[in-house]
C-alpha cells in the first residue's frame, strides 16, 4: 500500500509493524561482512504460491527460489526491494528438479505437508553439497537473504534420532553456507535454540508465535536489532497485532497457501 507520506512511514516503521518504507534501503541497519541486514519492524510480503504480484508496496519480498527467475529478482531489485529466497532445507520435497539427488537413506516421516518427508540432517556428508547446491542457485539469481525451512526437525517425529546438537549443528552450517555465499539468512522458528543461534542468523521467520503464546521467545532477535518477519494464519489482526507491534514484529495475516493475500498489522 502506498504511504503518500515519508514522515508518517519512518514513525510507523518505528512504532509498529508491517509499515512500508519507500526503499529496501531503509530497512538496512548496517551490514555484517557487506550482508544485508534487515532491522526490527520492516515491512514485508511473503508469497510462495500463485503469479507473483509484484505490487504489493513493501521493501521486501520472500518468494520462492526455484519458481522465481533471476529476471523477477532484479524486477524487484529495480524498484528497491529486497529478495529473500526461500528454500526447503529440512525437508525434502518430491516435485523440487534436485528431488532424485537425495537418497532413500536421508528421507524419513511426512512433515504434514504433501509431498514433503524430513530430512536426516545428521548425514551433512550427503546434504551439505545439495543444499550448497541450492544455495548457489539463490546466489546466481541475485537474492539478499535466504529463509531455510524446516529448521527444527529434532523436534518433530522425523523417523531419525535426531538431538538438539544436531539440530543446532544443521542450522549453523546452513547459516554459513549463506553467509559463505554474501547472502543474509533467516532462523525459521525453532524458538528454543534462539539463544544459541541469534548470533549466527541475521534474522527470524515465525509463524503462529502469537496463536500459541511463544512470541516472547523472539526477543533476543528484536534486542539484536534483527528483524522478526511473523504471521498468523487464524487469528485475526485485533488478536495479535497489538503485541507483536509492541515487540515490533514484522508482523502480518496470510492464508496456509501463501498466496498474494495479506493483511499487515
Amino acid at each position: 500500500m502506498k504511504r503518500p507520506i515519508l514522515l508518517l512511514a519512518a514513525l510507523l516503521l518505528l512504532t509498529g509493524c508491517g509499515a512500508a518504507t519507500d526503499s529496501a534501503q531503509d530497512s538496512d541497519s548496517g551490514a555484517s561482512g557487506g550482508r544485508w541486514q534487515p532491522r526490527p519492524g520492516v515491512a514485508w510480503q511473503w508469497q510462495l504460491n500463485g503469479r507473483l504480484d509484484t505490487s504489493v508496496d513493501v521493501p521486501v519480498y520472500d518468494v520462492d527460489g526455484f519458481d522465481q527467475s533471476r529476471a523477477t529478482v532484479s524486477a524487484l531489485h529495480d524498484e528497491g526491494r529486497k529478495v529473500i529466497c526461500y528454500i526447503s532445507t529440512g525437508a525434502w520435497e518430491d516435485w523440487r528438479p534436485d528431488a532424485k539427488k537425495f537418497p532413500e537413506s536421508v528421507i524419513g516421516r511426512s512433515n504434514g505437508w504433501k509431498g514433503e518427508r524430513w530430512l536426516d540432517i545428521r548425514r551433512t556428508d550427503v546434504l551439505e553439497p545439495l543444499m550448497a547446491a541450492r544455495l548457489d542457485m539463490c546466489r546466481k539469481k541475485g537474492f539478499d537473504a535466504v529463509e531455510p525451512d524446516n529448521m527444527d526437525g529434532y523436534k518433530n517425529s522425523t523417523g531419525f534420532p535426531l538431538k538438539a546438537a544436531d539440530q543446532l549443528r544443521y542450522n549453523r552450517l546452513v547459516a554459513r553456507l549463506a553467509h559463505d555465499r554474501g547472502m543474509a539468512v533467516g532462523l525459521k522458528n525453532d524458538l528454543d535454540q534462539i539463544p544459541a543461534l541469534v548470533e549466527d542468523f541475521d534474522f527470524a521467520v515465525n509463524e503462529q508465535c502469537a496463536q500459541y503464546g511463544e512470541c516472547a521467545a523472539m526477543k533476543p532477535f528484536i534486542a539484536a536489532d534483527k528483524a522478526v518477519f511473523h504471521v498468523e494464519y487464524e487469528l485475526p489482526t485485533s488478536r495479535f497485532c497489538p503485541e507483536t507491534r509492541r515487540l515490533r514484529f514484522s508482523s502480518m495475516l496470510k492464508k496456509y497457501d501463501l498466496d498474494a493475500w495479506r493483511r499487515p498489522c
